[in-house]
């Protein structure tokens, strides 16, 4: 066996505890379960008896090994019985006076040299191992659940952990399949605060009524590539986990605006409106299914107007060869006539200061997102401004939906939808790096292992291009007039000379 933890306990029987405990058996330890529950480690221990007989029934577990393991598997009747554990991982309750009884308990019952981990996902570990006469020997351990699963785990050294005890558990992580990643003692870590972005800003945005839930799903998962929108991952998760966690560590943050949660999700936490499990969060669910609306239908338009194009558009010459694609007419002069299609591709600015700077007619100007290139997504977005015509928002609607591919208008929006979640993902990720939370490499497996994005954020980042994102936030700045979107000083020195945000300094 590839470990020194020849016996380890785990404390709670949970989900989270049982997972710990069935992949730590798998590695070849000898597994204790303990739970102050009666019969609730009996129950977990046979839960994960069960999920083996299946994995045998179909071949993928031989017989040997399945008695091996059900036989390292057990579950104490008492904290006493891990005295002889040379590892202890606690997975209770999230609070911070019950953890710190019990390990201040566990460190009587336990050898001296054996080792103490808190699954925590949102408290310091600093602050538990503060109970602890011997705090050296106390370390973070943070799964994901189903632990099984998810293959990352999180090791955080509190300010007293011995170094030793850190490279022992990031050998046991990848004893038990898992791929291990140092975090300093932060709020969040590295997974939980990397992902305050995604759901926070998505709420932004539906709070300025620029869509609705379902369009904004779509937009990230198709321009992006996410698996789930914002929407559908808070119902999946459930708003009554996800927003106290947006609470926690915007409050462990001293209130710092890039993690500032929202007032609408506090209110659907209130009325119970929380998600898939009651059968109701952002959609309204029939037997487990999400009901979401239909897109609405592309306008039916006698005769497009010529397009003109303005001359500070993010990627013009792409922008010009996808009209000529779709079979536009396309005015070059140096404004637009009076019977044109405005059409500008702002990075960070909304429609109408475009329009008002450049001295375009707000009534025939639409925005349209180019962060990314056209190709590579599967749909347009599209963004009218206050006085946009009807005829002009259905007209472009109509010919950038030609070519079959989806496309969606917004309301006005500094950033669109894309620009301002992207952005925010990344911004965060740059101040991770900048804190010297982790390493920019343990930053890309920890979110693509634990959050499952598309991409890490700053390989996101470098391919929508550091100085892009850079001026996308200097411009919602602008808009919004708010330190949410300040860049990190770590993305403004990479952005500002052109350089990858994977590149490591020395």
């Amino acid at each position: 066996m590839d470990t020194a933890y020849r016996v380890v306990g785990v404390v709670g029987a949970g989900a989270m505890g049982r997972g710990i405990g069935q992949i730590a058996a798998q590695a070849g330890s000898t597994v204790k379960l303990f739970d102050v529950a009666p019969g609730a480690a009996a129950k977990a221990r046979e839960a994960v008896y069960a999920q083996w007989a299946k994995l045998h029934e179909k071949g993928r577990l031989d017989t040997p090994a399945l008695h091996a393991q059900r036989e390292a598997l057990t579950e104490v009747a008492a904290l006493a019985d891990l005295a002889d554990c040379d590892l202890v991982i606690e997975a209770v309750v999230e609070r911070l006076d019950v953890k710190q009884r019990l390990f201040a308990e566990l460190e009587t019952i336990v050898r001296p040299d054996a080792v103490l981990a808190s699954n925590t996902s949102s408290l310091s570990i600093t602050a538990i191992a503060a109970a602890l006469q011997h705090p050296g020997r106390f370390a973070g351990y943070h799964f994901f659940n189903p632990v099984p699963l998810m293959k990352v785990v999180e090791v955080i050294a509190g300010l007293k952990t011995d170094a030793a005890v850190c490279a022992g558990l990031t050998q046991f992580a990848r004893a038990m399949g898992h791929t291990p990643v140092q975090a300093a003692d932060t709020p969040g870590f590295i997974v939980n605060h990397a992902g305050r972005g995604y759901g926070t800003e998505a709420l932004r945005i539906v709070s300025e009524s620029v869509a609705d839930f379902a369009t904004i799903d779509r937009i990230l998962k198709d321009q992006v590539g996410f698996k789930l929108g914002p929407f559908e991952l808070m119902d999946l998760t459930g708003l009554d986990v996800s927003h106290p966690v947006m609470e926690s560590i915007y409050r462990q943050y001293y209130d710092e605006p890039r993690y500032r949660p929202s007032a609408l999700a506090a209110q659907r936490v209130a009325g119970g409106v929380v998600g898939r499990k009651v059968g109701e969060g952002f959609y309204r669910y029939v037997d487990g299914v999400a009901q979401v609306p239909a897109e609405p239908p592309v306008p039916q338009v006698d005769q497009i107007p010529p397009v003109w194009v303005s001359p500070r558009a993010a990627r013009r010459a792409e922008l010009f060869q996808l009209l000529k694609d779709l079979g536009a007419r396309i005015e070059t002069g140096q404004s637009p006539s009076m019977e044109a299609l405005t059409l500008v591709a702002p990075l960070g600015f909304d429609i109408t200061t475009v329009a008002v700077v450049e001295r375009l007619d707000p009534a025939r100007t639409i925005g349209i997102d180019m962060l990314l290139d056209d190709a590579a997504t599967k749909r347009r977005v599209l963004a009218t401004n206050p006085a946009t015509r009807v005829d002009m928002r259905d007209a472009a609607h109509a010919l950038f939906a030609r070519d079959g591919k989806a496309v969606s208008v917004v309301r006005d929006s500094g950033g669109f939808v894309t620009q301002r979640v992207v952005a925010t993902i990344v911004n965060i990720a740059a101040d991770i790096c900048q804190q010297s939370i982790c390493t920019p490499r343990d930053l890309e497996l920890a979110v693509t292992l634990g959050l499952g994005y598309p991409a890490g954020p700053l390989a996101l980042g470098d391919r929508c291009g550091p100085t892009n994102i850079l001026e996308v936030l200097f411009n919602l700045q602008t808009v919004y007039g708010d330190a949410r979107y300040r860049p990190s000083p770590w993305l403004r020195r990479r952005g500002a000379i052109g350089l990858s945000l994977l590149h490591e300094e020395t």
